[in-house]
């Protein structure tokens, strides 16, 4: 393991993207919703997917320095192509669409198809939660089928995330952030690097049997949903709302590029509610909720976003923790797009 400063690595990573063609705006962007994935505790979207994005760059999956379109809007929707863009820079532009919407109507629907790599998804939850709205976000990846529908021993769906955000009156805003698989593909990388084995329930191998060997899921296996038939369900319907009703594609064998598509509603609750009783009262059922006895003495009962929040606190003191692999996948990153080795020195100095 290496201890990284996190500015630092922020920087290193900028200069990394920067090299592979983004322009200065695009790199400093990716680079911080990168490190601030490692920092919230979401390895799986940190750092590790720098390498990956270089690689999607050369083969013209992933484009550096794209402009998104809006193929199609009124006062309460638009739809948005990404044109395979870095997800950091185009989801923050259809964000701040959707907010600026609903701050006039109330609400607002954002589709947004044909984007690269979007990254946490909790970043577009929490975006709209500092802005005092309400919000929630269906997000699939049209190429990468990763996940088995529940009674079946292939891939038919993909990772199929879902981001919920709500703000709360006196304190840090509700932000829910899960995939609908039982795990993050992001996460069985992560086992992989570190040469460990997975927990039974995660994954199936091509023969659809049970494994706890993360290559067997690389080697044509597939992730399963949370909750059995439940999370079978809600991956099937969020496919449906990112795919299908955003105007993208929801997941499909034939479609061979790597893309997100994310349908996404804000709801400013301040226009028919300028009173503030709804943020009151969601604070008061959020108090009532964390208040249950703890079954474990000194755990108390957290609520969604609470321990990314530790997380980066503590980190942001601390150091970012990155295995072996992923460090040197990074210096190899950079090393690759002309920045001398030494330069990773800087980072654990």
């Amino acid at each position: 393991m290496k201890i990284v400063n996190p500015k630092k690595l922020v920087d290193f990573v900028a200069a990394i993207m920067r090299g592979g063609g983004c322009n200065t705006e695009e790199a400093a962007a990716i680079a911080r919703r990168l490190v601030d994935s490692n920092l919230v505790g979401h390895d799986s979207h940190g750092v590790l997917r720098v390498s990956k994005y270089l690689e999607w760059v050369r083969d013209g999956t992933l484009k550096p320095n794209m402009s998104p379109s809006v193929v199609f809007e009124n006062d309460s929707i638009a739809i948005i192509d990404g044109h395979r863009g870095f997800g950091q820079v185009i989801g923050e532009f259809a964000a701040r669409i959707g907010i600026d919407k609903a701050a006039k109507q109330g609400i607002a629907m954002i589709g947004l198809t044909n984007c690269g790599h979007l990254g946490r998804v909790g970043d577009w939850a929490e975006m709209a939660a500092e802005a005092g709205q309400v919000s929630l976000h269906f997000l699939n990846t049209s190429g990468a089928l990763r996940t088995a529908p529940y009674g079946g021993s292939d891939r038919r769906l993909s990772t199929n995330p879902i981001s919920i955000g709500v703000p709360v009156a006196g304190r840090d805003p509700i932000v829910l952030d899960v995939t609908t698989s039982t795990v993050a593909e992001g996460k069985l990388m992560v086992a992989a690097n570190k040469g460990q084995q997975v927990p039974e329930g995660w994954i199936i191998d091509k023969n659809g049997k049970a494994t706890i060997e993360p290559k067997d899921f690389y080697a044509g296996g597939a992730l399963l949903t949370f909750g059995g038939h439940k999370g079978s369900g809600l991956s099937i319907v969020t496919d449906l709302l990112a795919g299908a009703v955003s105007t993208g594609r929801s997941s499909d064998p034939d479609d061979i590029v790597l893309r997100n598509n994310m349908l996404s509603i804000y709801i400013a609750t301040d226009v028919y509610d300028p009173d503030g009783n709804v943020s009151r009262e969601a604070r008061r059922f959020v108090d009532f909720v964390t208040a249950s006895k703890p079954t474990k003495p000194g755990e108390p009962v957290l609520a969604p976003g609470d321990v990314e929040r530790r997380n980066r606190s503590a980190r942001l003191a601390s150091g970012v923790e990155l295995d072996d692999k992923t460090y040197a996948d990074l210096v190899a990153a950079a090393a690759s797009v002309g920045i001398d080795a030494k330069a990773a020195a800087v980072l654990v100095a």
